[in-house]
């Protein structure tokens, strides 16, 4: 099928908006527009349409719709500020156990044997990737190691080589390892290795998704998390279910306890979630008396 649809302008998309029933100041919902894309305020317009008709549900206001988006944007900062947290911690614990398990601090790039489940092509792609960052990077300690040693040496070490990965090449090389080595960073954390492997598969897709400034609120978490089996604060006497916000939120703090014990992360997402409390966290996968599972509770 052609697609024939005409452009809008901001006031012919007010009226649009309008002539489906949403309520509102058009001048309001003009000027939002001007500021935030249709198509990006779509996903926040969906809970309260009719999905055949487009038609919103008798006294929506724009407000209604502005205030989840408001929402939203907040809650991306506060999830991006908790996996930056953990992904720092996992650079830094990746890094210690090839450096500590290898005479040479270049192995992950020498030694084939380093990353024994990364195959050629992943593990070609991997150090193409890392080259290009190097060359790309204006960091103080890039630029003085390229100074001084650029000459004998295509690779940075191993420390200085994950400061510089993004989050993805970050998953490869933790996957890539030999499985001793997983397991070491996944107890630091008190999980098993398959655990870790899906923490970091999910807090990517949800890095993802506040980097580009996506809708996270109520979304369905297409990459699944594993959910600590043998760990029965995660199942009792709340349930945490994986396919949801509120399981990655769990995730963040139950991550943050171990490696920031002092953070005050859970408080001002709390603190969020009171300032809005017409937002319906059942759809963000808050089960009834969440506060009461044993990863939120305080101390």
């Amino acid at each position: 099928m052609e697609y024939t649809k005409p452009a809008l302008s901001y006031p012919q998309q007010a009226d649009l908006l309008l002539s489906r029933g949403l309520e509102g100041d058009r001048e309001r919902i003009i000027s939002a527009l001007r500021s935030v894309q249709y198509y990006r305020l779509a996903g926040y317009f969906h809970p309260f349409q009719n999905p055949e008709t487009e038609q919103f549900r008798p006294r929506t206001s724009f407000e209604d719709v502005w205030t989840r988006y408001v929402f939203d944007r907040q809650l991306k900062l506060t999830v991006f500020d908790a996996i930056e947290r953990i992904e720092v911690c996992i650079r830094s614990r990746l890094a210690n156990v090839l450096a500590m398990g290898f005479e040479d601090p270049f192995a992950y790039a020498n030694d084939p044997a380093a990353l024994p489940y990364m195959n050629p092509e992943a593990r070609h792609s991997f150090l193409e990737e890392i080259k290009k960052e190097t060359a790309r990077s204006e960091e103080d300690f890039v630029l003085h190691f390229r100074r001084k040693y650029g000459n004998e040496h295509v690779f940075l070490p191993v420390w200085m080589a994950v400061e510089l990965m993004t989050f993805g090449s970050v998953r490869r090389l933790y996957k890539g390892m030999e499985k001793g080595r997983r397991k070491a960073v996944a107890e630091s954390l008190g999980i098993e290795d398959a655990v870790l492997v899906s923490w970091l598969d999910t807090l990517n897709a949800v890095r993802n998704v506040c980097a580009h400034h996506d809708r996270l609120w109520n979304r369905t978490m297409r990459m699944k998390p594993k959910i600590p089996k043998k760990d029965s604060r995660w199942s009792i006497p709340i349930r945490i279910d994986n396919g949801a916000l509120f399981g990655v939120l769990s995730i963040c703090r139950y991550a943050l306890r171990i490696i920031a014990p002092t953070s005050q992360w859970h408080k001002r997402l709390a603190e969020l979630l009171d300032k809005y409390p017409s937002i319906p966290l059942r759809e963000m996968g808050f089960p009834e008396d969440w506060e009461t599972s044993p990863i939120w509770r305080q101390g």
